[in-house]
């Protein structure tokens, strides 16, 4: 089969050989320079460089069409990409996930539309455009891109008014909004839901959910984008809550692939928040691993080329396994230095540690990758509980010093 992958996403946290035989298929991947050297050197594929300063869409199908190419399928596992990646099938014809499949896993005005269609509770929203309509809501409310990620972007305002206000003052913090012509379109406002966030990865071919873990935050995205750190513990998983998965995943057409699905639990009920359809951030890959012995990017691959797999019977009833992230792109530093961890370091719980060095740089936007942040890693243990108690013991004891350059 000729297979054509939008490269974004760095080689490592994918393992395209994994999941796709290179001797069989005649695989190209298709990246900016920089992004296609990371694709080692081992590997049997062709290379496209594109110039990476238009849209990623338009410059591959002028790639394909300059060099008179012919792909079976196009495939990328980059959020930011699914939607270039269904432009470039409707151009040509190819199978895959279409459009208007895709935006209703992308655009969050859309999919909680559907959702709520479908008889599921969401938070109350409006397209920010609409701002004028004016909800009853008395309480806070956020304010996020419609296809945004990471919480970048994300504001929670005291009320609907005080929202109002920073509009019209222009200074909601959000640069897209504060300029002379602010782009109302591209954002939504919705109601906030007080809850603990969870959230639920796993697989689903041909309309199936295969399998799929349960874990809860420990924070929350949104205080990561502005400093906190962030975990997560896998939980038990209801059978009341995988017919909920089932019926969100439907109701948006999510049919194949990966997924990672939000939820606020709020009052022994779940609300949706949003879906992807894509493996979750940080460490979920990792940890969905060790509790399944599942690599879900290959897995993921194997569906999208119509390859059978074994699932497990069952899943989180053994050992629990989290992810914690420490941010950096917030202190305006080049460097840090970290203390009082020395204990947790060597603890039984961990897994796996990721520590910066105080001569490696500090990232300068947000960013989940362990190996670019102040402090990651990966725990497992007999019970969520132990694992939730480790976590808020170390994000209370952890201290990180910004470091400015000498230079």
């Amino acid at each position: 089969m000729k297979i054509l992958i939008l490269h974004r996403i760095p080689y490592h946290k994918i393992d395209y050989h994994r999941g796709i035989d290179h001797n069989l298929h005649e695989v190209t991947y298709i990246g900016t320079e920089t992004a296609l050297t990371n694709i080692p050197e081992f590997l049997n594929c062709k290379k496209l460089i594109r110039p990476g300063v238009g849209k990623t869409a338009d410059e591959v199908i002028e790639l394909i069409e300059q060099q008179q190419l012919e792909f079976e399928r196009i495939i990328s596992l980059s959020e930011y990409e699914l939607l270039d990646a269904a432009k470039i099938r409707e151009r040509f014809g190819i199978s895959g996930s279409t459009l208007a499949q895709v935006e209703k896993v992308r655009n969050k005005v859309i999919m909680k539309t559907i959702v709520a269609v479908a008889g599921i509770r969401v938070p109350e929203f409006l397209p920010l455009s609409q701002i004028e309509q004016l909800p009853k809501w008395q309480d806070q409310v956020v304010v996020k891109p419609i296809d945004g990620a990471s919480s970048e972007n994300v504001k929670v305002f005291a009320s609907i008014h005080s929202l109002l206000l920073a509009l019209q003052m222009q200074n909601t913090g959000i640069d897209l909004l504060d300029g002379e012509n602010p782009n109302l379109a591209q954002f939504e406002v919705e109601e906030f839901i007080q809850g603990s966030i969870v959230h639920f990865d796993g697989l689903v071919q041909d309309g199936e959910v295969k399998v799929v873990l349960a874990s809860q935050y420990v924070g929350d995205c949104l205080g990561y984008a502005n400093g906190q750190p962030l975990g997560s513990v896998q939980i038990d998983i209801s059978d009341e809550n995988k017919v909920w998965i089932s019926r969100v995943l439907s109701a948006v057409e999510l049919n194949n692939g990966s997924f990672h699905l939000e939820a606020i639990a709020n009052k022994n009920s779940l609300v949706f928040l949003e879906v992807a359809n894509r493996v979750g951030g940080a460490d979920v890959v990792d940890t969905f691993n060790l509790a399944t012995n599942i690599h879900l990017p290959s897995a993921e691959l194997k569906i999208w080329l119509g390859e059978e797999l074994e699932f497990p019977e069952t899943t989180n009833i053994g050992k629990k396994f989290g992810w914690y992230v420490f941010p950096g792109h917030h202190y305006q530093a080049d460097y840090c230095h970290i203390s009082r961890h020395e204990k947790f370091r060597n603890h039984p719980y961990v897994v796996r540690w990721n520590q910066l060095s105080t001569e490696q740089k500090l990232p300068q936007h947000i960013t989940y990758q362990a190996i670019e942040i102040p402090l990651a890693g990966v725990i497992g243990s007999d019970s969520s509980e132990s694992l939730q108690s480790f976590l808020q013991e170390l994000f209370a004891q952890v201290s990180i010093e910004p470091i400015k350059s000498s230079v």
